[in-house]
């Protein structure tokens, strides 16, 4: 059953928090992007389904799916950790089985599991390779292949897909070819699906960040304090998010959003809460097309 309907008597809350009694299943929820989504939903009192790997703390990795659903029900959610390997293709099925018990559906699908290694041809390992197309474009059509036929009984169904414009430019792939491989295989997910559910009235779309993003993968594999200083904060995104899952799935599908511009035509100005360090200019993240504009200065404001 759909998880969408409130009850008559919470209506007016419902009102104020739309997300109120509806159910994401978010991938990599466990910490960063991925979390700071369902925690902005979970403040409507979404359910949130938390299917990441971590079930042990990390000594660089901060977080776990057991830390996330203590957050996201102190914010006013419910959660399920899940530990699922999105490689695992039992295990996707046992995971989203779970959710639909527990909570009655799925309304909304977060593809935000991924992997990095930003390395050359010649120095990238084959099981590295596999890692990130198992991971990012597989693992990104598995989830959603699972999690379609209970969409498709939810009254506004999305699927969001944390990847990038299909900007296909030989400089986003030269210095990372595998990398950017596998990430374009999460928007090629988006396009095929975005046509395919259409009829369906489930939406499929893409949300990507302008700048770098202060996540324990940018501090750990990208650039350390000082690109985390030139970051903004995931919050960006988890805002935007939630703005995507409010419009109507029949009619806002098949787009490929970069997160400051889509937030700007919802009308919001003040950009500067989101920056780590507001004395550092931003650093533009890879796959924004050139020709997409930031909306506000991403030079320093103080």
């Amino acid at each position: 059953m759909p998880t969408t309907a409130a009850p008559e008597s919470v209506a007016p809350e419902a009102a104020r928090k739309p997300l109120a009694g509806k159910t994401l299943f978010v991938t990599g929820a466990s910490r960063g992007i991925g979390l700071a989504i369902a925690t902005r939903c979970a403040r409507d009192g979404a359910n949130v389904a938390i299917a990441a790997k971590t079930a042990e703390a990390h000594p660089k990795l901060p977080g776990t799916i057991f830390t996330a659903a203590e957050e996201l029900e102190a914010a006013g959610g419910k959660a399920l950790p899940l530990q699922t390997d999105i490689r695992d293709e039992e295990a996707v099925k046992a995971a989203i089985e779970s959710t639909v018990s527990r909570f009655g559906g799925i309304d909304i699908l977060v593809n935000n599991a991924s992997a990095i290694s930003l390395t050359s041809i010649e120095a990238t390992e084959m099981k590295r390779f596999d890692l990130m197309h198992q991971i990012n474009a597989r693992g990104t059509f598995m989830v959603s292949k699972y999690a379609i036929p209970h969409l498709t009984k939810s009254a506004n169904p999305h699927i969001l897909m944390l990847s990038p414009p299909l900007d296909m430019k030989e400089k986003w792939f030269a210095p990372h070819t595998a990398y950017s491989m596998a990430k374009y295989g999460m928007s090629l997910v988006v396009l095929g699906l975005a046509g395919e559910l259409r009829g369906k009235g489930i939406a499929v779309n893409a949300l990507w960040p302008r700048t770098t993003i202060a996540t324990a993968a940018v501090n750990n594999l990208l650039g350390g304090d000082a690109l985390m200083r030139a970051s903004r904060t995931p919050e960006i995104l988890a805002e935007a998010a939630y703005r995507i899952f409010l419009k109507p799935a029949c009619a806002f599908s098949g787009n490929f959003l970069i997160d400051d511009s889509f937030l700007a035509e919802e009308g919001v100005k003040d950009f500067d809460r989101y920056r780590v360090d507001p004395t550092q200019p931003l650093h533009v993240d890879f796959f924004v097309p050139e020709e997409s504009v930031a909306p506000a200065s991403l030079l320093p404001s103080a």
